[in-house]
């Protein structure tokens, strides 16, 4: 089977892969989305179907106020045969100040899918946890070392550090110890360590999660170090220059670093399929064609590893991601992996929130329903599209380059200050929002829209439309995002083009990636609400 990268397209970085029996396990980071933590699963490497998010509670994880960016940090999943072990990280303040508060937790349960146990507070000295599982039976946490200090002038990035983990007891045991410093690559984070054949193999992610992005590979014999620095170190990287300490942002061409189609590869974990055949997966990104903007994000990718004189390499050689892998699977029939397709969804049942994911609270508590209205979910008003804590807001990744996305709904305003319509976001500061609202001017209900970039808005005139049904819709093709009303079958545009470049890490300086979905506001009284009767995702 030939599979093509990325296997999971659209938000989905820092991957955790695993293989227990002839299962694969893949968890990603979801930062201010919640549930917490998006699982997959496979029989192939090539096709995955989401199966769970284990952070589904407050108690696992209170995002409210954080801000953009911030939340629930990669993640890693692993299985000592008889529990499954989920370590993350929650943020609440490293977007504006030093990321002194990285408070990392451990869960546990017998089964992928849950239930979940409640979370072990480990530490708050950095950020990247992971646990190592040895042969006689111990466990031990690492994780990178962040010093504040160092953000005031200096290098904050501190080395890798790995203390002993009591499962009896639930919590960390002995001193820590710094077995890893990084490379002259820098921004030393991300670690996952193996044992193979006589030596600890010490994976990390270097150079930050942007342009410059690579994996670095160590090993030791002992747990505890020294660990020796791959000869052909970073085994992968995007980005083709040298990385001697000389690298600037004028070295790497424009279109991003590198000629592969996919930029910013990074942050890793590795599997072996249980045929001698080796696989790492890492988190990448795809830019816009001719600009050098990703607005679906870090993604997630696999390439086949081979071994020579006891280092992995990436096979074929070089260090460039490959957009293509092989797999060896004599179980499945061979075919293409799964690509975005149109979906529509409708609400008769709960199966849609599979795709969909809600802003820092969970969907429970953020006003949403199918039980209220036969076929419809309902959403009741929450805060403003700007707010960092009530937002009422449920939507789905960005997938492709070019989609059409519509929503049709039901929705009867009596003020201005109530709004529901299709959100296409990055974050509060980069956003398009087409809405349907009340104008006491215009007498009725108007169409609207308004566009945020970099922090400033545009309010575009409103249009009178006749309710109570609405159909709001948007376009995107590359680099352009038009949205649309119907009516008695005709399209009428709103507003004006609006550039996609905005919506992206590289404008918005984040973590995450776009998404488009369905929200509402009530900023009178918070009783007022939508009923949604579908949502459709077509690639175009």
């Amino acid at each position: 089977m030939q599979a093509e990268n990325p296997v999971l397209r659209g938000f989905h970085p820092d991957p955790s892969l695993i293989r227990v029996e002839d299962d694969y396990y893949l968890a990603v980071s979801t930062f201010e989305w919640l549930p917490g933590v998006a699982v997959y699963h496979s029989r192939n490497l090539a096709e995955w179907e989401y199966i769970s998010s284990p952070i589904d509670n407050k108690e696992k994880a209170d995002l409210r106020g954080c801000r953009a960016s911030d939340g629930i940090w990669a993640p890693c999943l692993s299985y000592d045969g008889e529990l499954f072990y989920l370590i993350y990280t929650v943020v609440h303040s490293a977007r504006e100040f030093p990321p002194m508060d990285t408070h990392n937790y451990l869960i546990t349960a017998k089964q992928i899918e849950g239930p979940w146990s409640d979370p072990v507070y480990l530490n708050s000295s950095g950020f990247d946890p992971s646990i190592f599982h040895d042969r006689d039976g111990r466990k031990w946490i690492l994780n990178m070392e962040w010093d504040h200090r160092g953000t005031f002038g200096g290098n904050p990035f501190a080395g890798i550090r790995i203390q002993e983990y009591d499962p009896e007891e639930k919590r960390l045991v002995g001193e820590p110890v710094t077995i890893f410093k990084g490379t002259r690559i820098g921004s030393t984070e991300g670690p996952n360590l193996y044992r193979i054949g006589d030596y600890y193999y010490l994976f990390t992610a270097e150079g930050g999660t942007g342009w410059f992005h690579a994996v670095t590979v160590a090993r030791s014999k002992c747990l505890l170090g020294p660990y020796e620095v791959h000869p052909g170190n970073p085994i992968l990287s995007s980005y083709e220059g040298s990385f001697d300490g000389t690298k600037a942002a004028e070295e790497f061409p424009r279109l991003g670093p590198g000629s592969s189609l996919l930029k910013k590869a990074g942050h890793a974990s590795l599997v072996e399929d249980g045929r001698g055949n080796w696989y790492l997966a890492h988190l990448c990104a795809r830019t816009i064609p001719g600009t050098e903007f990703c607005p679906m994000g870090r993604e997630t990718a696999i390439q086949e590893i081979e071994w020579r004189e006891g280092w992995p390499y990436l096979k074929g050689g070089g260090r460039l991601p490959k957009s293509s892998f092989h797999v060896e699977n004599e179980e499945l029939p061979a075919k293409e992996a799964a690509v975005s397709k149109a979906v529509r969804y409708t609400f008769d049942k709960e199966d849609f929130r599979k795709d969909f994911l809600t802003l820092r609270v969970f969907y429970e508590a953020a006003g949403m329903t199918v039980t209220e209205r036969k076929g419809a979910l309902r959403i009741y008003g929450g805060e403003s599209i700007f707010s960092r804590f009530d937002q009422a807001l449920i939507a789905r990744r960005q997938t492709d380059f070019s989609f059409c996305a519509r929503t049709e709904f039901e929705f009867v305003p009596r003020t201005y200050r109530h709004g529901a319509g299709l959100i296409y976001r990055y974050d509060e500061k980069n956003q398009y929002y087409a809405y349907i609202s009340y104008n006491e001017q215009l007498q009725g209900t108007v169409a609207g829209l308004m566009a945020v970039m970099g922090g400033k808005a545009t309010l575009y005139p409103e249009v009178r439309l006749d309710g109570p049904r609405y159909l709001l819709g948007l376009t995107v093709q590359n680099d352009l995002a038009e949205f649309f009303y119907e009516a008695e079958g005709v399209r009428h545009r709103i507003g004006e083009r609006l550039p996609v470049t905005c919506l992206s890490d590289d404008f918005a300086d984040g973590f995450t990636g776009s998404f488009v979905g369905m929200c509402v506001q009530d900023m009178e009284g918070r009783n007022n609400y939508a009923d949604f009767l579908s949502f459709t995702y077509e690639v175009m």
